[in-house]
């Protein structure tokens, strides 16, 4: 049995292709996908963020209103950049979202992707301290927010206070208990996957990963997950993590699909990102037949035990949900993912 979500970078654009016309518009599409991804069967409704674009943005408000209304999906981000990021106003709206979603959220958090601005972390009112990067300004924040999540309390109480407190030291409310073991780190290196062990963070990755050996970017992150799952029996934890990876595959079961997918490239691709050669996953475009051959050969898929499918947001929930259909109906199962 693998989980299997859906990851919506959330587009918007004023064009009349675009189903998502308007920031309204992408919101209240993905409170629906997430509906119909539940009612279809699916595990996960994930959404990535991104600052100074048409694009989603501060996730809480979302995940709060995709919890109301549906029941049994996990409900997740793919990631917050915590270069953004105040830790402990972040405690206050995750805690808030999670009880009202009954304690499904799937808190993805990392240092973040580039940027479609300079430094925008600094408009936020954040800077790494003299000698740091912005990574480290990241990673700092998410200790954080880590250590803040336990519910232990640290400030000290107001001695005529205008509501009664209970006693001793006072935490952030409201706490949801549990969600400290919901958090997943983004992680585009073996480093930083074997720092989200060691930290006690459930581990996503994307489609895309540093090229640190040359190899097919499945292999290189399947050795990623197992170099991840080692740091993690090392350093002791108790529970078993989790570990998510991301595809673009697109099964061609109509005419519509081959008009949108038929000339999608079937090979990884190596790229310059913030200074970084990287990876880039393929895409998995073809009949539902052939997609079963290629995602059985994928090692990293095999590692995971969450899947999450990147959705063209943009083409409508209607057809987003069709993707998810046939994949949960005419592949998954071959797989033995159902």
């Amino acid at each position: 049995m693998k989980r299997i979500g859906f990851l919506s970078f959330g587009h918007w654009s004023p064009n009349s292709q675009s189903a998502t016309r308007s920031a309204r518009d992408v919101l209240l599409q993905s409170i629906d996908l997430a509906i119909a991804a539940e009612e279809l069967g699916a595990d996960g409704a994930y959404f990535r963020v991104h600052h100074f674009a048409r694009q989603l943005a501060s996730p809480f408000p979302l995940l709060a209103a995709i919890g109301a209304r549906t029941q049994r999906i996990e409900i997740g981000t793919g990631v917050i950049d915590m270069r953004y990021e105040n830790p402990f106003y972040m405690v206050e709206d995750a805690g808030a979202a999670d009880l009202i979603a009954g304690s499904r959220l799937q808190l993805g958090i990392s240092r973040g992707s580039p940027e479609q601005v300079i430094d925008g972390w600094r408009h936020f009112g954040y800077a790494p301290p003299e000698g740091a990067s912005d990574a480290d300004l990241g990673r700092r924040h998410a200790e954080v927010f880590l250590d803040l999540l336990s519910g232990k309390g640290f400030a000290q109480p107001n001695p005529r206070p205008m509501f009664p407190n209970p006693p001793g030291l006072l935490r952030l409310e409201p706490h949801s208990e549990g969600l400290r073991e919901r958090i997943w780190w983004g992680s585009a290196s073996d480093a930083t996957a074997i720092w989200a062990a060691q930290q006690g963070m459930n581990l996503q990755s994307s489609t895309l990963k540093a090229d640190e050996t040359g190899e097919p970017f499945h292999i290189q992150q399947a050795r990623q997950i197992r170099r991840y799952r080692q740091a993690w029996t090392e350093a002791g934890h108790a529970r078993t993590p989790r570990v998510s990876v991301s595809r673009s595959i697109f099964p061609l079961a109509s005419d519509r699909d081959r008009a949108y997918f038929g000339r999608g490239g079937d090979s990884d691709q190596v790229g310059i990102i913030d200074t970084m050669r990287a990876v880039f996953g393929r895409s998995y475009v073809a009949e539902p037949e052939r997609l079963i051959e290629q995602l059985r050969a994928d090692e990293a898929i095999a590692e995971a035990d969450t899947l999450l499918l990147t959705v063209p947001n943009q083409l409508g929930v209607a057809y987003n949900a069709h993707i998810l259909e046939t994949l949960l109906t005419q592949v998954a199962p071959a797989l033995g993912w159902r």
